[in-house]
Formats: C-alpha cells, structure tokens, sequence
C-alpha cells in the first residue's frame, strides 16, 4: 500500500513532466520559395497548438500561410501584433489564405487571442509561436 503512494506520486510526476517538454519542443518550418517567388507555408491549428509554431522565412520575399484549425467547436485566431503587420484572423475549418512580405529581420510572435471568462488564454495554454525573419 504503501509503495502504490509513492508509484502514483511518481506517476503523476511524469505525466506532468512529459507535458511540460512537449510544450517547449517547437516544430521548426523553414519557407522554401517556390518558382513564383512565394514562400508558402501550411499552419494547422488545433486544441492549444499551431504546426508548425517555429517558422523561418526570408525578408523581403512575399508569404503565403494557409491555415485553418481542426474541426471543433472551440474558437480560435491567429494573430500577429508586430512586425508591421497587424495580421488578426479568426480560424475555421476551411483553409484560410493570409498574404504579406516581411520587411523586418527579427522574431516575430504569432499566437490565438481566444480566451473564455476567467480560464487561462489560449496563448497562455501554447497556442503561439514565432516566424523568423532572416537575411
């Protein structure tokens, strides 16, 4: 009885412990650039996620992220504040097309801006990630 306690306790520890690196792996894309000149990239969105959530794109050359989100009754967006863009969508199953060109080098957030009464936001569950712009 006594050794059940401290396996359940160990237990609870991984399982919590595999999330949180689950968490912090990110699942690195970089643009390639197709013969028109555009690098496209294909974003899923899903409960708390986006795949990928690390992006790497060239400035100055036009991007072309279609995405949608997994079907489900939770609402979810994709934002990007900075970088001139001022990008705010909201998602849906069908593929949505968002058209820009980086014209700053740098790091970029991205996430969903979805939160419901008092929860914890979307972002603050995950569901963000960065595109960097490169030389």
């Amino acid at each position: 009885m006594k050794y059940t306690r401290y396996l359940s306790v160990i237990l609870i520890f991984l399982f919590f412990f595999s999330i949180e690196i689950t968490k912090a792996q990110k699942k690195q894309f970089i643009a390639p650039i197709d013969q028109d000149g555009v690098q496209r990239i294909e974003i899923l969105a899903g409960e708390y996620f986006f795949n990928p959530d690390y992006i790497i794109v060239k400035v100055n050359i036009p991007v072309e992220i279609k995405i949608k989100k997994e079907p489900s009754l939770v609402p979810h967006s994709f934002v990007i504040p900075d970088a001139g863009l001022n990008i705010n969508e909201s998602l849906s199953s069908e593929p949505k097309i968002i058209k820009f060109t980086p014209t700053k080098v740098g790091k970029h957030p991205f996430y969903c801006d979805k939160k419901l009464l008092f929860f914890k936001s979307h972002r603050e569950k995950g569901m963000e990630g960065i595109i960097e712009v490169q030389e």
